[in-house]
């Protein structure tokens, strides 16, 4: 999380930080927001050569994997942390080999009462746009039964 005050200082966002630092999948990846506002997101994670692809990029599930975990964080800046969500569906389209650290652009297309489709950019370290991603949440209601048991 940058360390200069701004909007990462708000009560909101500082709730949203400390849920989301406690997925795991942020921490295996290194997950590093870089911005947030209302229905936005950006994080930039970093290549490592273990999680690569079978052709010596990115992985391709890897990158699926940063665009849904961004799309949820786009969402929580309007729902807050606490709203339960689930990805009900996802599409990718690939454009180019990710050989770097990648970052996710996420925003919000709407947040609806029920969906919140969420369309998310990703970049190589020179800005050349490697895939396009779709992703799809449900917001349920209530807190799912197995995360209290687990976490």
């Amino acid at each position: 999380m940058p360390s200069e005050s701004s909007i990462f200082d708000s009560p909101q966002f500082q709730a949203i930080w400390s849920r989301i630092r406690h997925i795991p999948i942020v921490e295996t990846l290194q997950i590093k927001i870089e911005e947030f506002s209302d229905g936005y997101c950006v994080a930039s994670v970093p290549r490592d050569k273990k999680y690569d692809g079978i052709y010596a990029s990115l992985h391709g599930g890897l990158l699926m994997t940063i665009a849904d975990s961004i799309a949820c964080f786009a969402i929580m800046t309007m729902t807050g942390p606490d709203q339960a969500l689930t990805t009900t569906d996802m599409n990718i389209r690939f454009l180019a080999p990710c050989l770097t650290d990648v970052t996710a652009k996420a925003k919000v297309i709407k947040l609806g009462r029920s969906l919140c489709p969420v369309g998310v950019d990703l970049f190589d370290a020179s800005s050349k746009q490697v895939a396009v991603a779709q992703v799809t949440y449900m917001r349920l209601d209530g807190t799912p039964k197995h995360f209290n048991e687990t976490s």
